[in-house]
């Protein structure tokens, strides 16, 4: 038996005894064991109050990478956004900071770190919430709050309800602020308030989809306050996506655009050579030509300039969506209808760039039906599959700076998988379900060299989501 096969045949034996494989899994194993190697790195938990932690997909490292950011949640899985701080804690120290605690019933979450600058953007619901005004995906926004003033939060996106709509407001709910690598633009998903009153289909109206916005600094907006939740931002916001409520089969419309990333730390390199210095990558939900809604992968090319309406008003009527700003090229780049595994699958995921914005990658499931983590050049062309592993890709990812890693979760570990060969390396030892790495986040620091990532750990005859890191070297 050559080594390559012994190693295959050792590896099936050793996960057959720790009730990790049955026997269908066998054909999945053989291939991979070459492509699997174990690497364990020191583990350390960062967090250890009694409650529960939840890190947002990314962005949750201070720029230094001394603090985490993080938001708190009641429940085990932190599906109910319920939490009322944000925190961040030392890396080395364990020393906890409240950057913020809302007040008259709003709750808050999901924040991320500015790149350059010590300041997190976050959510906020609703203060005073009323029987018309719970929190929701339409009736929220976000905020910015400096780590040397907490508790004073500034709104980032502008809210008006009343038309004539304000160019520059929103008239809805943002969620998930991530800055560009610059610390300069900042991206999110909205649903829209004003169209949130149409439930059917129709020509003379636009149904509440989600899209993909983008704040720019420079231009506050004031609003006038005709409406009680209506309020003034400090940043100029825009949709940059467009959705229809009825997609034709085998077109490229979409009905819903979400889980988005930037392109590159300073956009991509076009087909002809030319650089475009902003682009933001997401899902968009197609129809196929035999009536199935699939996730692909878009883009949406950037203009420079976000404040020229395009083809319709930037703010939206009563009756139509906000229209992307002019010169913003909305492209698909996947087309995956035909294949046994069709679409974007696997856990739920954002789309995450390399640094130097030539590849998009994503997680969709190969011929056995394993989620892999692929890429897609921005400019379009043939996908590529990254990791070939026997075991699914089980949580959002993250590349490392420099562009040579992605980190993520799968088989009950944290990995991190080569980009040029496809190799994963195990990092941690294979936990138990109840006490495995969760899936929400699996987050490179800014230099690469430390991984933070969620787990459930029990302290005191209680259970809690805690903040660990991996540090590899």
């Amino acid at each position: 038996m050559n080594r390559s096969c012994a190693f295959a045949f050792a590896s099936f034996v050793v996960m057959l005894i720790a009730g990790g494989c049955q026997s269908e899994h066998l054909p999945f194993m053989l291939p991979a064991a070459d492509n699997v190697k174990e690497s364990f790195r020191r583990e350390r938990q960062i967090a250890r109050a009694a409650h529960g932690h939840i890190l947002t997909n990314t962005g949750v490292w201070s720029p230094d990478g001394e603090w985490i950011v993080y938001d708190l949640r009641s429940d085990a899985a932190g599906e109910v956004f319920d939490g009322r701080r944000i925190e961040m804690v030392h890396v080395r120290t364990g020393e906890v900071r409240v950057l913020y605690t809302s007040t008259n019933g709003a709750r808050c979450g999901v924040a991320t770190f500015h790149p350059r600058e010590p300041k997190v953007a976050f959510i906020l619901g609703p203060e005073n919430p009323s029987p018309d005004w719970q929190y929701g995906p339409t009736h929220r926004q976000g905020v910015i709050v400096e780590c040397s003033k907490p508790g004073l939060a500034h709104n980032l996106d502008a809210r008006d309800l009343t038309a004539p709509f304000t160019p520059g407001a929103l008239r809805g709910g943002s969620h998930v602020h991530v800055w560009d690598a610059a610390g300069d633009w900042v991206s999110f998903t909205y649903e829209d308030h004003i169209l949130a009153q149409f439930k059917t289909p129709g020509p003379d109206y636009d149904l509440n989809q989600r899209n993909i916005g983008i704040s720019v600094p420079g231009q506050a907006v004031s609003v006038t306050r005709d409406h009680p939740r209506s309020h003034d931002g400090d940043f100029f916001t825009v949709l940059v996506t467009r959705t229809v409520s009825q997609p034709k089969p085998g077109s490229d419309e979409i009905s819903r655009a979400c889980e988005e990333g930037w392109v590159g730390a300073s956009g991509y390199v076009r087909a002809d050579g030319s650089r475009q210095r902003r682009a933001i990558a997401f899902q968009g939900h197609v129809v196929t030509p035999n009536g199935e809604t699939i996730g692909e992968v878009f883009i949406a090319d950037l203009p420079d300039d976000l404040t020229v309406a395009g083809d319709g008003p930037l703010a939206g009527t009563s009756q139509r969506a906000p229209a992307p700003p002019k010169g913003t090229m909305q492209r698909r780049l996947t087309f995956t209808a035909d294949r046994k595994f069709s679409g974007i699958q696997g856990p739920r995921h954002w789309l995450r760039a390399s640094p130097d914005g030539s590849r998009i990658a994503f997680t969709m499931r190969d011929d056995s039906g394993v989620a892999q983590i692929w890429t897609v050049s921005p400019a379009g062309g043939q996908i590529t599959q990254l990791t070939r592993n026997p075991w699914n890709i089980a949580s959002t990812f993250t590349w490392s700076a420099d562009g040579k890693n992605i980190a993520h979760v799968m088989d009950n570990s944290v990995f991190i998988t080569d980009t040029n060969s496809g190799v994963s390396t195990r990092l941690t030892p294979r936990s138990p379900d109840d006490s495995a790495p969760r899936p929400e986040a699996c987050v490179f620091s800014p230099d690469g060299r430390a991984v933070a990532f969620v787990r459930r750990i029990g302290e005191g005859g209680a259970v809690f989501n805690q903040i660990c890191a991996l540090f590899l070297d």
